[in-house]
């Protein structure tokens, strides 16, 4: 009847982003603080540090004309760091577009980051032992990738953990629901973490989805569904860390919505003038991860504006050498694109490369 609502209807209560940090940097959920040492917390400020700087030097080198398509990630060093960092070096990362900083501090050299910006095939050549994939372009195809490779850790008996990142606007693609119901049907030992920006490209949030939150979508799935404040470094690394542990024990997949910003344009051909305020952009400046964890460690005596102002030199000194180094990089011949595929080339494509 019109009006009535039937007693089996499912309904959920409003989620609650975890966040160990304010905005300010003090401490407001101590009970739930990662154990980390006070070496392991100055090494997740120098990443996240180290990769805002490295994403200042990307973008004015792909205005120079050295890098090809590059996703600017400055404001989103809180879930990309943090969640990595949660991580054992056995997991698996499977990147979207703008997950270069996960597979780079995961073991792939930054110079095969920026020969794959280039459209260099030695970029795709990931070393023996470093347990990634190379950003995938399809949205959402990773998602799918990362299932898979969470089935073989699973078939194999293997404690480990295969993680995934998609944005906002991943999480509409179909991929993304078949890889999250499969992980629920077979409790595969998975991550799925969205970095909800809130804009797929130039679509707000608002007109992504009908759900209360992207985590909500967990439900449907059957696994555990997190939303964490991705602008509070610590609190990302406890909801992997965990996610990872109940993973690794056969507990399932676990679905984190990182809540988060990108404070450049989805792209270097992106102006996001066109569909951000001021207001906005000036808003979520104010809880701006680095300077919000940075705040913390201060407090504990374990940073300064000189330590920050040190790891911005090395990093800027790091990111000059490798970019040298892909620039140097031999060129791609056709004979090389067939023979880094094949261990031994088939007979007719030793028969086409004659005719190059």
């Amino acid at each position: 009847m019109p009006g009535q609502t039937l007693p089996h209807v499912v309904h959920s209560e409003d989620v609650t982003p975890l966040r160990i940090l304010s905005p300010e940097g003090e401490v407001i959920n101590a009970d739930l603080m990662p154990d980390l040492t006070d070496e392991q917390l100055k090494e997740v400020m120098y990443r996240m540090v180290f990769t805002r700087t490295w994403d200042d030097r990307a973008v004015n080198l792909g205005r120079q004309g050295r890098l090809g398509f590059y996703a600017p990630v400055s404001g989103q060093e809180g879930t990309m760091v943090g969640s990595e960092y949660a991580l054992t070096k056995d997991d698996f990362v499977c990147p979207g577009y703008r997950d270069m900083p996960q597979i780079v501090w995961h073991g792939l050299p930054l110079y095969q980051a920026f020969l794959y910006s280039r459209g260099h095939q030695h970029g795709g050549q990931i070393p023996e032992g470093v347990n990634v994939l190379m950003p995938q372009i399809i949205i959402g195809a990773q998602i799918l990738h990362a299932t898979g490779i969470a089935m073989g850790f699973k078939l194999k008996g293997e404690k480990r953990v295969a993680i995934t990142y998609t944005g906002d606007g991943g999480s509409s693609e179909g991929d993304f629901y078949e890889g999250l119901n499969y992980a629920g049907a077979f409790k595969l030992p998975a991550i799925y973490f969205v970095q909800n920006n809130g804009y797929a490209i130039t679509t707000p949030y608002a007109k992504q989805t009908g759900a209360q939150s992207i985590a909500h979508k967990a439900l449907a799935a059957g696994i555990r569904g997190v939303q964490v404040d991705g602008m509070d470094v610590l609190a990302v690394i406890a909801a992997v860390r965990e996610a990872a542990e109940i993973a690794r024990n056969g507990g399932g997949a676990t679905l984190i919505e990182g809540l988060t910003y990108r404070f450049r344009p989805h792209s270097m051909s992106d102006d996001a003038t066109k569909y951000r305020t001021k207001d906005e952009e000036a808003e979520w400046g104010l809880k701006d991860p680095i300077i919000r964890f940075g705040k913390y460690l201060e407090s504990k005596g374990l940073w300064s504006e000189e330590d920050t102002a040190r790891v911005r030199e090395e990093a800027k000194a790091a990111v000059n050498e490798h970019i040298k180094k892909a620039e140097q990089t031999e060129k791609m011949t056709i004979h090389g694109l067939i023979d880094s595929m094949y261990e031994n080339t088939p007979q007719h494509l030793e028969e086409q490369k004659a005719d190059f």
